[in-house]
């Protein structure tokens, strides 16, 4: 068998979406072919390309990704599909098997077989999706000081901020506060179980005063994506806490007021970016690790709730348009293609 006609999504200038044909080739040694079962759009980075507030000029971190940040680009790192070939020298997968792939949206695609994590066999293959934000999260708690009994306040409530809740749950947090503009985010989180549901405007800081007997919070995670979520982050911390922000705000600005809490409680700014493990962990966590974890991860969390929205891959436009104008509707939008 040669080449398979496949199409894939490119973001060709700010808000636009083309799909562009592309060619599966044959796959040779240690490559494997894999057709398309459902892709997810993610709300931070992948909505930052889409609106081309990403630095132009900055490096693609991925080797499935193509064109570059000043568009046109085909990006995307969310993919699930079903082996359909396989290449000489190939051990871990076998045609028929269900793979996630860290590869941009695209109907058909060929790639080294190293790149594909093999799913549970009894795992609704969609929920695999959740595979690279479940790795996100983790890292995140992981990049954490969180201990047995503390309390966390996790700010942003799209996919990664409702994975890093539950996360957060299983780690220990005695109380869990949950941060979003948004009602059905809020009730989304309620559903999961955190203590308190809050917009950004109820007075965060005397709300989790009240809840920790006037400490603050211990840690306090920054995953909405909004700079200024930041500075409240930085403002509900009890002394000598943790704020974790893992939102990546491309171009954007942030200012921050560092001269009063921030200095005098001695509170502490961590990056968490999923391509580095904590190195706290190195003794006894490596890559291979987190990824076995995950997959289990995947198995055990509440991910099906979180797909608020399925759109067929010939109505792509239609699904990055949705999570742009209407995120007040949107948890995670999962695009389907026919296998």
């Amino acid at each position: 068998m040669s080449g398979i006609d496949a199409q894939a999504v490119w973001v060709t200038t700010p808000r636009t979406i083309e799909l562009r044909p592309e060619v599966a080739p044959m796959p040779g040694p240690g490559e494997i072919r894999v057709q398309a079962i459902a892709s997810a759009i993610s709300q931070g980075t992948e909505m930052l390309v889409y609106r081309g507030q990403v630095p132009p000029d900055m490096a693609l971190d991925l080797p499935t990704l193509q064109g570059s940040f000043a568009l046109p680009i085909k990006y995307g790192y969310a993919m699930v599909g079903r082996v359909i070939d396989v290449g000489p020298d190939v051990e871990r997968v076998a045609v028929g098997d269900a793979v996630f792939v860290l590869h941009p949206h695209q109907s058909v695609f060929t790639v080294p077989a190293d790149l594909a994590t093999p799913l549970p066999r009894d795992l609704d293959p969609t929920l695999g999706v959740f595979m690279a934000n479940v790795e996100t999260a983790l890292n995140i708690v992981h990049d954490s000081p969180l201990r047995l009994g503390e309390t966390a306040v996790v700010y942003g409530l799209g996919t990664v901020g409702l994975l890093v809740v539950q996360l957060l749950r299983m780690a220990g947090a005695a109380r869990l506060v949950a941060v979003d503009p948004l009602p059905h985010r809020r009730a989304t989180a309620e559903q999961l179980g955190v203590d308190l549901a809050l917009t950004p405007d109820d007075g965060l800081p005397g709300r989790v005063r009240e809840l920790t007997a006037g400490r603050g919070a211990d840690v306090a995670i920054e995953v909405s994506g909004a700079p200024a979520a930041l500075q409240s982050a930085i403002d509900v911390l009890a002394d000598e806490g943790t704020a974790v922000v893992a939102s990546w705000y491309g171009a954007k600005p942030v200012a921050l007021a560092l001269g009063d809490r921030f200095h005098r409680g001695r509170l502490r700014l961590r990056s968490s970016q999923v391509g580095h493990l904590n190195p706290s962990l190195a003794p006894r966590w490596d890559y291979a690790r987190r990824t076995a974890t995950v997959v289990d991860f995947l198995q055990r969390l509440q991910l099906a709730p979180l797909i608020t929205h399925r759109v067929p891959f010939a109505q792509a436009a239609n699904a990055w348009r949705l999570v742009d104008e209407h995120p007040d509707e949107v948890v995670q939008v999962a695009i389907e293609y026919q296998e």
